[in-house]
């Protein structure tokens, strides 16, 4: 039964990436050639700074998914509207934090780009672009939260596959009706506002939860490790845009925003390898299955392994014909930048290779133990970003992003393997050196290939992305059999299970 809803994430999870992908090629595209990359990266830079604000939800998501794994295994309905009750409150004040953020951002932000926009401009951006968040934190989260936690996964990911299409076709409608930008993201922002709606909804039909009838209080166990851990997470995470918004300048923001848009959709696209996966690991976890779990890791390591080790080939070689193509004809800014793209490509990943074994410290409620490593990263990403940003502009922050990364990978592989796996730190480090070698071996291969086509167009572009797939595919895949032979007899009797039952575990 986990399987199957493993594998009903994992599918609706990629589908999902893939309309975000498509639809981020239209959307900025859109905003770039009829608004300019000025008020392109001004958009981008407000969307991240309002994200600070979702280091007080996403620090404690994974807390609450922690703590929803046992009762949901054991059915027991009163401990979980507990739990949600408790997750509500917590909500509602960070609503009101929220609030007390926007205001104050309102005042700072336009401070700090008024040598390109006005006052007024900038406010009604930063208003219109919150107004989705706002409605996340007070109507839905919970309820995703909880539907995550049921290892469902997929009912969001449907959810959000229709909001990211009508967002997209609203967005060129108005355009091409010639409103201006405050007018196109407030179309966006109320199209975003369905999600946590309709999360509502659907766990309050399915589940017959109801809240308000809850009066018993419960205390969430490491709710502030998780929340500071996120804190420096998120740190990390907007350090880049922050760094070269504050240093640089919004056009060098939009330049940045190109590549990220590439990395991002790479980054959904591997993180939607481990859609609903945690829940399936926590489950494990809140049952005592300690064999049954590292067995079910190893399997879907080397499915993993192998899948973004032919994914960052791709990547590699892709991106800059990519980026060459989509700003074709922008003549405001330089966005051919091949060391900048090796350098964040990198750190992604890094960020990939950790992203299974953190997975897993989320999954047994780790966050205290791992807590320190966080706020090293996020030091290491800002001080490096910032003495670096002078020399080398853009290079040097992302030069700052790879080495934070790469500490934290590491911290990850260790606690996972030491401490709920039980297994040797050399095993995952064996894993990380096959894939980094594969990379570096035959990125150039496809480097040698690429130039035999020319990509000067979306369709040469797709044609160039296949072929370079498949020589990844048809190198990695033989290759990671040969070596992990044990590992990939287990995964294709696991695969069989699925599709003809035999065991209803994972």
């Amino acid at each position: 039964m986990r399987s199957k809803k493993a594998l009903k994430n994992i599918i609706t999870s990629l589908i999902q990436q893939i309309t975000v992908l498509l639809c981020g090629l239209i959307v900025p595209r859109a905003i770039i050639g009829t608004f300019g990359s000025n008020v392109n990266g001004l958009t981008s830079s407000i969307t991240q700074f309002l994200s600070y604000i979702t280091l007080l939800e996403a620090g404690i998501g994974p807390v609450i998914k922690a703590a929803l794994y046992k009762p949901i295994a054991e059915k027991d309905k009163t401990q979980i509207e507990k739990i949600l009750k408790a997750s509500q409150r917590f909500f509602r004040v960070i609503s009101g934090i929220f609030i007390i953020y926007l205001i104050v951002l309102c005042f700072v932000y336009p401070v700090i780009v008024s040598n390109e926009f006005d006052t007024a401009y900038t406010v009604s951006l930063i208003i219109i672009i919150a107004i989705s968040t706002f409605a996340e934190y007070f109507f839905g989260i919970v309820y995703r939260l909880y539907i995550q936690a049921e290892q469902k996964t997929y009912v969001i990911s449907t959810i959000q596959i229709g909001t990211t299409i009508l967002n997209a076709i609203l967005v060129i409608v108005l355009i091409n009706f010639g409103a201006n930008i405050q007018i196109v993201k407030l179309g966006s922002s109320l199209v975003f506002v369905l999600r946590p709606i309709l999360q509502n909804l659907y766990v309050k039909k399915k589940y017959k939860i109801h809240l308000q009838e809850v009066n018993e209080k419960y205390e969430l166990k490491q709710k502030w490790d998780g929340l500071a851990q996120h804190i420096a997470y998120v740190i990390h995470r907007n350090t880049d845009v922050a760094v070269l918004t504050i240093f640089v300048g919004t056009v060098e923001v939009s330049v940045y925003t190109v590549y990220l848009f590439v990395v991002n959709g790479v980054r959904n696209i591997v993180e939607a390898l481990t859609g609903g996966i945690d829940a399936s690991f926590g489950d494990m976890i809140a049952r005592g299955e300690k064999e049954h779990l590292n067995k079910s890791f190893r399997l879907y390591e080397l499915f993993y392994f192998t899948l973004i080790t032919v994914v960052y080939i791709i990547t590699m070689v892709m991106i800059l014909p990519f980026v060459q193509i989509y700003t074709n004809g922008i003549t405001d800014a330089n966005y051919y930048r091949p060391v900048f793209a090796i350098l964040i490509i990198l750190a992604e990943m890094i960020t990939s290779i950790k992203l299974p074994y953190s997975t897993m410290s989320s999954a047994a409620g780790h966050f205290k133990q791992t807590k320190k490593g966080a706020w090293i990263e996020a030091f290491l990403n800002l001080s490096l970003s910032i003495i670096l940003v002078f020399r080398f502009g853009m290079v040097g922050v992302a030069i700052g992003t790879l080495v934070a990364m790469l500490f934290r990978a590491i911290e990850f592989m260790y606690h996972t393997s030491k401490y709920i796996l039980d297994r040797r730190l050399i095993e995952s480090i064996k894993r990380s050196i096959i894939l980094m070698t594969e990379v570096l071996i035959l990125v150039p291969v496809g480097m040698y290939i690429s130039k035999f086509i020319n990509a000067d167009s979306y369709i040469m572009w797709v044609v160039e992305a296949i072929i370079i797939a498949i020589m990844a595919i048809v190198i990695v895949v033989p290759v990671n059999l040969l070596i992990y032979r044990k590992d990939a007899k287990g995964f294709f009797e696991m695969v069989k299970n699925i599709f003809v039952p035999s065991n209803p575990k994972m």
